[in-house]
């Protein structure tokens, strides 16, 4: 049921989109419609409440989705905006412009980071990245093959989606291109990740880190006090240096001390310079919109951020 429901979604989306288009007039001036990666509903809800606020003629529509969907959507002209984790592919580009006499443009707005949640009970909080990519590949399906592990037992890896950022990073980044095999689920949405976390002792979901915030709350300095245990990571096999894991706070993303990190993008191919559309697109990058990933989100924003050791004296 889940599945037909968002698929009824996707077709009048994108049927609404088709049917405003007119010649090389694409909506109005003050229409926004921007389709994004479903791992940053809780930020980007942010940045459309705080971009409407200071454009109150703006007419903003948004649909969260799977970056698959997102990409499908920005190449069949039925949004001109997205926020993804990569660039067009050189196909993909000279498809719009063949197509759509459009030119794909591209910025850089932030810095995500992938969680790595197990449940309350489970005291198996340190992996390293070759044992998840081992997880991944289907090389390690139980908890005791983990070298700091003390748990037994088969163990399962959770993710959002086919056709989400989050695959496609751990089949790129992490499995040398190849596909998930093992104890792989999806699970439908981050949230049902981790709710499945939440009830399940015997599995590690994978989350866009602003997802441990909850909806439209402020930014955690820290994860304590959430229902699930965040999972220290080492970027090397041996989990046992303890001065190289680290949790996925801002601070690491920012020192490159963190691993399993990938860069946030803004897409159009609106090329009217003066619409709503184009305003949105240039929001993202703005002191404003820099100021909400920074202030209001687990993300680290694309702009420089000076570190500090601070020294505190009691």
């Amino acid at each position: 049921m889940k599945k037909l429901c968002f698929l009824l979604s996707l077709i009048l989306f994108v049927g609404c989109g088709e049917k405003k288009v007119v010649g090389n007039k694409w909506l109005s001036e003050n229409e926004v419609r921007v389709a994004i990666d479903a791992g940053f509903e809780n930020v980007m809800q942010g940045e459309v409440t705080a971009y409407g606020n200071k454009y109150i003629d703006a007419e903003v529509s948004t649909i969260y989705t799977s970056e698959d969907s997102v990409l499908w959507l920005l190449q069949k002209d039925s949004i001109r905006c997205a926020v993804v984790t990569r660039m067009l592919n050189d196909e993909e580009r000279d498809y719009i412009k063949a197509t759509h006499k459009l030119v794909a443009r591209h910025q850089l707005i932030a810095y995500d980071a992938f969680a790595l949640i197990v449940n309350k009970q489970n005291t198996d909080t340190i992996i390293t990245t070759d044992e998840l990519r081992r997880i991944a590949s289907g090389e390690i399906t139980r908890w005791e093959q983990l070298g700091n592990g003390t748990k037994k037992g088969e163990l399962s890896l959770l993710f959002d989606q086919s056709g989400s950022s989050t695959v496609r990073y751990m089949r790129d980044s992490l499995c040398n291109g190849k596909e998930l095999k093992g104890n792989v689920y999806a699970q439908g949405s981050h949230l049902a990740v981790i709710e499945a976390v939440k009830n399940n002792p015997d599995v590690i979901g994978v989350v866009s880190t602003d997802w441990l915030r909850g909806k439209n709350e402020a930014a955690m300095s820290d994860f304590h006090g959430l229902d699930v245990n965040v999972m220290l990571v080492s970027r090397g096999k041996s989990a046992y240096d303890m001065s190289k894991i680290c949790r996925p706070y801002q601070y690491y993303i920012a020192t490159g001390d963190y691993p399993l990190v990938r860069r946030v993008y803004a897409i159009t191919t609106d090329p009217r310079p003066s619409s709503k559309q184009t305003y949105f697109f240039y929001f993202l990058k703005s002191d404003s919109g820099q100021r909400i990933i920074c202030n209001d989100s687990q993300l680290l924003p694309y702009l420089s951020v000076q570190v500090r050791d601070v020294n505190v004296h009691q």
